[in-house]
Parts: C-alpha cells; sequence; structure tokens
C-alpha cells in the first residue's frame, strides 16, 4: 500500500518542484497584417472600408511599385486576411509564385445589391429586393476606387480581381463590359444562374490588352457546375491571342470551401505564364 502511495505522490511532487515559479509575461503588442482606411464614396453616396495588405518591403524600398490584386467579398471576417496569406507566401524569396503585391480587400455593404445587374426574374427580385446596382459599383471601382488606390500607394500598372459566388458574377460582368479594368480575372463558383442565366448570351466586348481569365468550380450541384463551364467554353470559343484561360473543376472541394485552392492555383497558373 506505502508503494502504491509512493507511486503516486511522486509524479506530483515532481510536477509542482518544476511548476513553482509563474512564466512572467514581458511585453503584449498587438499583431496587425494590414490597415483599414474608410472612405467616402460619391457615387455610393456612403462611406466604404478599405482593408489594405502591403508587402513586406513596401516601406523599406521607397522608389518600387507593386501589382495591385482587387478582392470582393474584402471585409475582414470574409475572404481579406486568408487571401492575403497566400499573396504573402506566394510572394516569399524562395517561392517566388507570384510578385510581391498589394492586396486590396474592399468591404462589403450590400453584396446583393452591388454584385447584381437588375434581373428579370420574379424570384430574383423578391428574394433580393436590393439587388441591381452593379452598374454604380461599378463606375465606384473604375471612377473612384482604382485611382485612389493608385494615388495613395505606388502601384504598376497590373490589376488583378478576385470574385466568388455573387462576386464572381460580378467578375464576368465587368469581363464582358469592360474588360479593361483588370488584366487578371480570378472568377470562382459564379452565380451566372443571376437572371436565368442571361450574362452568358451577352457578346463580349473586344480589347487589345492582355488578359488571364481564371474559372474555377466545386462539387456544387448541376447548375453551378454547368454554368462555369459554359462561361469557360464561351470565352475559350471568342479567345483571342492576347488571352490566356484557365478552367478548373475542384471535385474535392463545395461552393464553401472552393476559393482558397482556387486563389492558390489561379496565381500558380496565371503569374508563372507571366515569367514565360
Amino acid at each position: 500500500m506505502k508503494q502504491i502511495i509512493l507511486i503516486l505522490i511522486l509524479p506530483l511532487t515532481v510536477y509542482f518542484s518544476y511548476c513553482q515559479e509563474p512564466i512572467d509575461k514581458i511585453g503584449e503588442v498587438d499583431f496587425a497584417i494590414g490597415k483599414t482606411i474608410k472612405i467616402k464614396s460619391q457615387l455610393l453616396n456612403e462611406t466604404r472600408d478599405l482593408n489594405i495588405y502591403l508587402p513586406l518591403n513596401y516601406l523599406r524600398d521607397s522608389l518600387k511599385t507593386y501589382p495591385v490584386i482587387y478582392l470582393l467579398d474584402g471585409s475582414k471576417d470574409e475572404d481579406f486576411i486568408h487571401i492575403s496569406g497566400i499573396v504573402q507566401f506566394g510572394s516569399f524569396s524562395w517561392i517566388n509564385m507570384i510578385p510581391e503585391s498589394i492586396v486590396v480587400g474592399i468591404g462589403n455593404v450590400d453584396r446583393k445589391r452591388d454584385f447584381t445587374y437588375p434581373s428579370q426574374n420574379k424570384l430574383d427580385q423578391k428574394e433580393f429586393p436590393t439587388s441591381g446596382k452593379s452598374d454604380k459599383f461599378i463606375s465606384f471601382l473604375e471612377k473612384e476606387l482604382q485611382p485612389f488606390i493608385n494615388s495613395e500607394f505606388r502601384t504598376t500598372g497590373l490589376k488583378t480581381i478576385i470574385g466568388q459566388s455573387l462576386g464572381g458574377l460580378l467578375a464576368t460582368e465587368i469581363l464582358f463590359k469592360k474588360p479593361e479594368l483588370f488584366d487578371n480575372y480570378i472568377i470562382v463558383s459564379p452565380s451566372l444562374w443571376w437572371d436565368d442565366e442571361r450574362l452568358l448570351d451577352e457578346n463580349l466586348k473586344t480589347y487589345n490588352s492582355k488578359k488571364s481569365i481564371y474559372i474555377a468550380v466545386g462539387k456544387e450541384g448541376e447548375v453551378m457546375e454547368r454554368i462555369a463551364k459554359e462561361l469557360y467554353d464561351k470565352l475559350k470559343k471568342d479567345k483571342n491571342e492576347n488571352t490566356n484561360l484557365y478552367y478548373e473543376f475542384l471535385e474535392d472541394k463545395t461552393h464553401g470551401d472552393a476559393l482558397h485552392i482556387a486563389v492558390y492555383d489561379a496565381f500558380e497558373k496565371i503569374f508563372e505564364q507571366k515569367k514565360e
């Protein structure tokens, strides 16, 4: 019995002998990966939040300029943090997947309003009562946001847009109607079912600049998978020599988790092409 007690007590004695001195916390600072800027949009008549990630060397070299990645659904509790993480990792010198880049996460106010054009479908109108104002949001991107970013930060002319779901619908609309706004289009799980899929009937406006267009969809059901592939097929049919076009079916991903792996894959394909 005494031996059993000793066996039980010994580990406790050792534990308390090592834990008598508490560890002292000697400092604490906040950890941040970027900054938030508030701007007043005259076109939208509201205040918008911009979440900004700057490259690690941005402050060290005052002459270097950087490409800009514009991220729809770019609020802190949406996609800004994990997409900025991919950008940081991909631009490490030992990875060299993408150039060091500025990320502009556009915080949402009403994404159903901003990312949709007017739908003729009655159910769309009923379920999305504030919808149909994408023309104003596109004007905001073109006439206010891009000039503001170019004036505030050292930017090159290379611009990428990332949109998923309704954001993918908006990115597709921009590609069709104002393709010169961006050089690279990363379109993931686009909600092209909107307005009875009428956007797929639109003709792509001609452009002369080089473009890289990446389309991806997960295992998201017949409609989502079909319309993403139809978008790719439409663009492939009309593709000119200035365009690099990519399509990926992520069979082990869903609508909720396709974006992260799709963006990584898009960066690999788009920027590897630009190195050649």
